[in-house]
């Protein structure tokens, strides 16, 4: 069975905050096909933003976005990346469609700064959340329901995973490939990329 990865695109996305995502995923998928070049691979990504416009990510490179969060197939994994989320968090368009697809998924996930978005859309309430060093004492203060734990690279509460900025995304991901298809899909993976997995302690 297919793992279809949705990850959220919007303006000012941290490029490696979603593309690090994607990589793994596909990589994962194209790793297990040469093992087993009959039957479903374990991921499909899409990408989904608001609209169809290009998305303008916070380095300044130009996405097109898959789908919209309009129109999007089912998806099993929704993955909310960071970069500048300010704008996003006063989207109540967007807001809601997070809370109401991770309604529908079985498993939703952040990177960096993306926990804001997650605990604007009640995800974290009561759960112990992650995201950049530097962003800490701002989603505690802004969130005082999400207990923010620190030096950790992700932190996995079942129907949520958060992970720590931009490279901890990476682990996070891997650490979402075993938790779904295996650890020995996820060691493989990294080795194909040439990653050095930081996992938690």
């Amino acid at each position: 069975m297919t793992t279809v990865v949705g990850i959220f695109l919007f303006d000012d996305v941290e490029v490696l905050d979603f593309a690090g995502p994607y990589e793994v995923f596909t990589t994962a998928s194209r790793v297990y096909r040469k093992a087993h070049p009959v039957g479903p691979e374990p991921f499909s990504v899409v990408t989904i933003a608001q609209h169809e416009d290009l998305v303008h990510s916070r380095a300044g490179l130009k996405v097109s976005a898959d789908y919209t969060i309009a129109d999007h197939p089912s998806i099993d994994l929704l993955l909310v990346p960071g970069g500048v989320v300010t704008a996003e968090l006063e989207k109540g368009p967007v807001i809601r469609w997070i809370e109401n697809t991770a309604e529908q998924v079985p498993l939703t996930a952040s990177v960096c700064t993306g926990a804001f978005l997650l605990a604007a859309a009640g995800l974290l309430n009561g759960h112990t959340a992650t995201t950049h060093w530097e962003d800490m004492d701002d989603l505690r203060h802004a969130f005082p329901a999400v207990k923010v734990l620190p030096g950790r690279r992700w932190i996995d509460q079942g129907d949520v995973v958060t992970s720590g900025g931009i490279s901890a995304g990476i682990d996070m991901s891997l650490h979402l490939v075993e938790r779904i298809a295996g650890r020995d899909l996820a060691l493989k993976t990294a080795r194909q990329m040439e990653f050095d997995w930081t996992e938690n302690g």
